[in-house]
C-alpha cells in the first residue's frame, strides 16, 4: 500500500505532483532492487470527495546507496513514484487517492489546495518555513507547532532526515565525526528516510513541501555519487522552471516568486547554476509576482559561532545578482538556532537588501547553537571557517564599518536584528504587494504565541528594480 505520501508544487497554480512509496526497502550485503516496472503510478482525484473523476499516470524509480567495504550495509528503497497533475484551478480543494487500481493497492482519500492565481493581490494564506527537521522529541513538537498554525505551504530549507548521522548498522550519536572516526566512508542509515517520510505524511499529504538540500543531503556513496536520496525522494519542478538540477528550482505561489538555490553544488558566476538564476531572475515580472523572495542552506548572515561566515564564496558570487534584482526575503538553515537581519547588503544596512532569516531550529540531534561570534574570546580564526562541502576560502578581516579591519564585532552586529537559540518555526503571511507578517514560534511557548513578530515592507518607489 502506498506510504510516506506528500504533495509538492509545479511552477504554476495549475499543477502538482503526488508522490509516495510502495514495497519494502532492503538493506544488508546481498539486496537487490526492487523492479518499478511491477507497479503502476496512478493518482485518481477530483473536486468532490466521491468522485475522484480525473486520473493522471506518473513514473517510479528506485535508488540505491551502496558502499564498497567490508562491514558496511547496502540499502534500496521501496518503490518513488511522482505522478504530475495538471489542468487545475487555483485556489481550489482537490482530493486524490494514489497507488495502483490494477492491484487494488490505492491509498485512503487524501486532499491539498492549490496555491491561488499569480497576481499582485493574490497570496497563499501562511506560509509554514522550517530547517534542520531530523527525527527528535523536538522535530515533533516543532511539527506539532506548525500544523496548529495551518500553513498553507512549508517550505523546508535543507538537512530532512538527517540518515547521515547514523551508520549503516543504525547507530547514531550528536556528532558523526566526533563518534566515528575510523570510517571509511561517511556512512548513512538510510531507513532515517522512510521514519521521516512517515512522520512528515500527515501534514505534507495535505500541505505542499518544497524542500532545498542541505549539507545533511550530501551522503556520499560509491563512485563519488551525493543526493541520491534527496533527488529521488522528493518531486522537483526542476524542468518546468528551466533547471537542470533537482539542487535548484524556482516556482511561483500566488504573487511570490521563490527561488531554491544550491550550496552544494557550482554557484560560481561561470557555472550553470549562476546563469540558470541569472535567468530567471530576469523573467520576473514583478506586476504579477512582487515579492521574490530565496531560500538556500547556510546563511550569509548568521552571527553565531558555528558556521560563522561559512558561506562566504557563495556569498561573494550571488549576492550582487540577487540585490539587483530586488530579492525581498532570504530564508536559510544550517545554523541550529533563530536569526533575523535588518535589510543588509554587503554587511552594511541597506534599505534595498533583503531581509535574512535564519530558522535552522527546527529539531536536528546535533546541538544548539548558542554561542556567538561577536562575544569575547570567540572569534574564530578565518582559516578555520571554510567548509569542504563548500568549497573556497574567501571569509576575510572586514575593511569597513565598526568591525574594519577584524574578522568579526565585538559586539551585536547592526545587521543582526534579533537572535535567539531556541527551537521553533517560522510563518510568513503576505498581506498585499508591499506588506508581509513574518512570526517566529517558539516550541516552548503556548501554540500561537510569538517569539518573534515583524512586518516587512517593500518599498518599490524607493528601490526600482
Amino acid at each position: 500500500m502506498p506510504e510516506q505520501i506528500s504533495v509538492s508544487l509545479s511552477t504554476n497554480h495549475d499543477s502538482v505532483r503526488i508522490s509516495w512509496i510502495t514495497g519494502e526497502y532492503q538493506i544488508g550485503d546481498d539486496i537487490k532492487p526492487l523492479d518499478p516496472k511491477t507497479v503502476g503510478s496512478v493518482v485518481r482525484y477530483g473536486e468532490l470527495r466521491l468522485a475522484l473523476k480525473h486520473e493522471a499516470i506518473g513514473h517510479s524509480l528506485v535508488y540505491s546507496q551502496l558502499y564498497p567495504f567490508e562491514g558496511l550495509q547496502n540499502y534500496t528503497s521501496g518503490i518513488i513514484h511522482h505522478v504530475r497533475l495538471s489542468g487545475l484551478k487555483p485556489n481550489t480543494l482537490y482530493y486524490y487517492q494514489c497507488g495502483d487500481p490494477s492491484l487494488q493497492a490505492m491509498s485512503d482519500v487524501y486532499y491539498f489546495r492549490t496555491m491561488p492565481i499569480s497576481g499582485p493581490r493574490s497570496y497563499p494564506g501562511r506560509i509554514g518555513v522550517v530547517g534542520d527537521l531530523g527525527l527528535t522529541y523536538n522535530t515533533t513538537s516543532t511539527i506539532g507547532h506548525l500544523k496548529q498554525n495551518h500553513p498553507d505551504l512549508v517550505l523546508l530549507v535543507g538537512d530532512a532526515s538527517y540518515a547521515d548521522m547514523y551508520l549503516t548498522n543504525g547507530t547514531g550519536a550528536d556528532c558523526y565525526f566526533c563518534s566515528f572516526r575510523d570510517t571509511p566512508i561517511h556512512e548513512t542509515y538510510q531507513p532515517r528516510w522512510d521514519y521521516w517520510g512517515r512522520f512528515m505524511q500527515p501534514l505534507v499529504s495535505k500541505v505542499p513541501i518544497m524542500v532545498i538540500e542541505g549539507n545533511h543531503e550530501i551522503e556520499e556513496q560509491v563512485e563519488n555519487q551525493k543526493f541520491a536520496a534527496y533527488s529521488a525522494r522528493f518531486a522537483f519542478p526542476s524542468e518546468e522552471s528551466g533547471s537542470s538540477s533537482t539542487l535548484y528550482y524556482s516556482f511561483n505561489a500566488g504573487g511570490i516568486h521563490f527561488v531554491m538555490l544550491g550550496a552544494y553544488t557550482n554557484f560560481n558566476k561561470s557555472g550553470d547554476q549562476y546563469r540558470w538564476l541569472k535567468k530567471d531572475l530576469a523573467k520576473v515580472d514583478r506586476n504579477v509576482t512582487p515579492w521574490l523572495v530565496a531560500t538556500w542552506h547556510p546563511p550569509w548572515y548568521s552571527t553565531y559561532l558555528a558556521h560563522y561566515r561559512e558561506a562566504e564564496c557563495m556569498r561573494v558570487a550571488m549576492e550582487e545578482l540577487l540585490y539587483k534584482y530586488g530579492v525581498d526575503i532570504v530564508f536559510n538553515g544550517h545554523v541550529h538556532a533563530y536569526e533575523r537581519s535588518n535589510r543588509v547588503y554587503n554587511y552594511s544596512l541597506d534599505p534595498c537588501g533583503p531581509v535574512h532569516i535564519v530558522v535552522g531550529d527546527g529539531g536536528n540531534r546535533e546541538d544548539m547553537a548558542i554561542r556567538h561570534a561577536d562575544q569575547p574570546g570567540n572569534c574564530p580564526e578565518p582559516s578555520t571557517t571554510p567548509d569542504r562541502d563548500l568549497g573556497g576560502f574567501c571569509a576575510f578581516n572586514f575593511t569597513s564599518g565598526p568591525a574594519a579591519g577584524k574578522f568579526c564585532w565585538d559586539r551585536q552586529p547592526d545587521y543582526s536584528a534579533y537572535r535567539e537559540s531556541s527551537f521553533g518555526h517560522g510563518m510568513l503571511e503576505v498581506k498585499n504587494e508591499t506588506h508581509a507578517l513574518w512570526t517566529w514560534y517558539r516550541n516552548q511557548d503556548a501554540y500561537g504565541t510569538p517569539g518573534d513578530m515583524v512586518y516587512i515592507v517593500r518599498q518599490p518607489d524607493r528601490c526600482p528594480v
